[in-house]
């Protein structure tokens, strides 16, 4: 069965905001126990901050910012969609979107190297 809606550019849209949603989501429990360990117990904590110093974690780093800045933009989107009128500018704000979220996790990683 075709579903000529999930070729529209703003499914993708929809979707890349839920995924984002959905990774951050799982992501938020890890952290919470990395902060904790700051509390707890400081030699696991700073054996942790030096983990974080690797190549492969700063390539997920990046990757997460990403994902935060495309969860915040589709938002952004999301709120457009509540309380503004439609127009058919919101596909090149959708990619705008996407653009700028790219631009801040390259800006991140290039920070973090």
């Amino acid at each position: 069965m075709i579903r000529p809606h999930r070729s529209h550019p703003l499914w993708y849209a929809f979707m890349l905001h839920r995924l984002s949603g959905l990774a951050l989501a799982l992501f938020l429990p890890f952290h919470f126990y990395v902060l904790s360990l700051a509390l707890t117990n400081a030699a696991r904590f700073g054996s942790f901050i030096e983990w974080v110093h690797h190549p492969l974690v700063v390539v997920a780093e990046t990757g997460l910012v990403f994902l935060l800045a495309v969860h915040f933009f589709g938002g952004l989107r999301l709120i457009a969609l509540e309380f503004l009128p439609w127009t058919s500018r919101q596909k090149t704000l959708a990619a705008f979107a996407l653009a700028a979220s790219f631009f801040i996790a390259c800006a991140f990683f290039l920070s973090a190297i």
